[in-house]
């Protein structure tokens, strides 16, 4: 009998929960509408197939003129939200990685080097980060006409890093480069930015995943005639990878949604983008509304393929 009662307790509470939640959702759409009514404000999404009248910096695969819709805008600031996002994850799960190991090597300087880096960048504001690189490309680099070649083909300048492709090279025509590819310095930035800073979080997630193995595994292989780097490719990576795995998961969503700071150095990201299209057509709850489920919709597809992989990882 008591038992009867106290679950029907929890479910008339839990209904209660329900409705005052329903209930405040309510009242919230209906102020709100009643609102935008009053100063006439329209409502609804329809202002995204009118024509956007705006330009667009940089798109990174998409064609877009003025004349293009809103919708069109908003989906150009999404290809370059996921080209920063995409390149600066591999970026940074490559250089994290590489100065995670070097945290563990028995080379003294390589060791020092990486706390360091680890230090300096995790505690340093990710946005007086991004100001830094922007101010070192697009001030401290200079003219195309006295670029730099670090490498042959390679040309940094305060127009962006332009490099070769497999169909072209870049090569000085006037006041700029033309033929091959480049980066902007505001995409430049961004994605230097990002990836260093994320790289820095991804490092000791690397060290503690390594760190983790338990000592008889080490030894097991180095009695098997294994070398140290033998080791820790074929013994103990494949096993740290159950613990770095889930937190470096994280961080790939912390990179993606950082990536909205791309407004505060002029990347045309999909903040930006929608920025610009809610000044022009006043309907703030409808743009953020996109922007909110735009990034809802990215960091659970970046869950759902890591936990994929790391139940693969499990399995293994």
């Amino acid at each position: 009998m008591a038992a009867n009662y106290g679950w029907g307790r929890r479910i008339a509470y839990q209904a209660a929960a329900l409705l005052a939640a329903v209930a405040l959702g309510w009242f919230l759409a209906r102020n709100t509408a009643a609102n935008l009514e009053a100063s006439r404000i329209a409502s609804g999404f329809g202002f995204l197939a009118r024509e956007a009248g705006f330009e667009i910096g940089e798109s990174a695969f998409l064609r877009y003129s003025a004349s293009d819709t809103y919708l069109d805008a908003l989906a150009v600031g999404l290809a370059n939200t996921l080209a920063v996002s995409l390149i600066g994850i591999a970026l940074a799960t490559v250089l994290g990685a590489a100065i995670g190991l070097g945290r563990l090597s028995r080379n003294f300087l390589l060791r020092s080097l990486g706390a360091a880096y680890v230090e300096f960048l995790r505690n340093v504001p990710l946005l007086v980060q991004l100001f830094f690189w922007y101010a070192v490309i697009a001030e401290g680099l200079p003219h195309p006409r006295e670029a730099l070649e670090p490498l042959p083909g390679v040309f940094l300048s305060n127009r962006g890093i332009f490099f070769p492709t497999f169909s072209s090279s870049p090569a000085l025509e006037g006041f700029n480069f033309a033929g091959g590819a480049a980066l902007t310095p505001e995409f430049a930035a961004l994605l230097i930015g990002l990836a260093t800073y994320t790289a820095a979080f991804i490092a000791e997630i690397v060290r503690a995943g390594v760190l983790a193995i338990e000592r008889g595994q080490w030894e097991a292989a180095y009695a098997i005639g294994l070398t140290r780097r033998q080791a820790l490719a074929h013994v103990a990576l494949p096993q740290a990878l159950r613990v770095i795995v889930p937190p470096a998961t994280s961080q790939f969503l912390n990179l993606t949604k950082n990536s909205s700071l791309a407004v505060a150095i002029g990347y045309p990201d999909l903040v930006s983008v929608a920025n610009t299209t809610i000044n022009q057509t006043g309907q703030a709850i409808e743009g953020i509304a996109i922007i909110m489920a735009v990034y809802l919709t990215i960091s659970l597809s970046i869950s759902a393929l890591m936990n994929w992989y790391n139940a693969r990882v499990m399995r293994r």
